[in-house]
């Protein structure tokens, strides 16, 4: 099921709705991370100011300098770590449209969804997004500990926190918030696996910024898949 609903996102990836929906969520990111990155920068300027007094070296101006190159690194090393979440999360707003492409084209026969109120949208990828941020950030201490098992880390990690954040969008589109994560806990071992598979190309450039849009077209797929064997009504 899980191999035959990704080759079914992956054939649709040429859909015009895919690729705007891809568009938003980089252009986004980037000009997120570009001003978090400037934003850090003129802090260690204001804070540092022009010249410092250090104990023993006296009047110093160069610090304010070594404190900005050493905050472009910082920045520029999370930028490279937090590029595809934040870009996932960004785009998570914007994924009911790759959604309704898959339905359209593979489930012509659905009624139209009730649309999710924009600022709902926003405030569910506004809360994936610090989970997310907050979950990698750490997991850098485990890399570093566990350096060989590193990827495993963070495979795991970014599956499972995908393959929850895009099974509960699908599935909430039909069947309410409620109905959603009680379906995605009854079937969280396939949901995990599902995950973990779109976290892999994470660690591949370019490809990884596919992700998000494969992610939430094959979840689409796997959520009719198991709302057809659920004990319950999908009203």
């Amino acid at each position: 099921m899980i191999f035959g609903a990704f080759f079914k996102a992956l054939g649709q990836l040429g859909d015009p709705r895919f690729r705007r929906v891809l568009l938003l969520g980089v252009g986004l990111t980037l000009a997120l991370l570009i001003a978090a990155t400037v934003g850090v920068l003129w802090f260690i300027q204001w804070l540092s100011g022009d010249t410092a007094q250090i104990w023993l070296l006296g009047e110093i101006r160069w610090l304010d300098d070594l404190l900005s190159v050493a905050g472009l690194g910082v920045m520029l090393l999370l930028s490279i770590v937090l590029m595809v979440p934040v870009a996932s999360a960004i785009t998570s707003i914007f994924l009911d449209e790759v959604a309704q492409a898959v339905e359209d084209k593979h489930y012509p026969a659905l009624p139209r969804p009730e649309p999710q109120p924009m600022t709902e949208a926003f405030r569910d990828s506004v809360n994936f997004l610090g989970v997310i941020m907050a979950a990698n950030i750490v997991a850098l201490f485990f890399y570093a500990i566990f350096a060989p098992l590193a990827p495993f880390i963070f495979w795991g990690l970014n599956g499972y926190l995908l393959g929850m954040e895009y099974f509960q969008l699908a599935a909430m589109r039909r069947i309410g918030r409620q109905n959603a994560k009680a379906l995605r806990k009854a079937n969280r071992g396939t949901i995990w696996a599902a995950g973990a598979l779109m976290a892999i190309p994470l660690t591949v450039p370019v490809v990884n910024l596919l992700v998000p849009i494969l992610g939430a077209a094959t979840f689409t797929h796997i959520f009719h898949k198991v709302n057809a064997h659920r004990p319950v009504a999908s009203g």
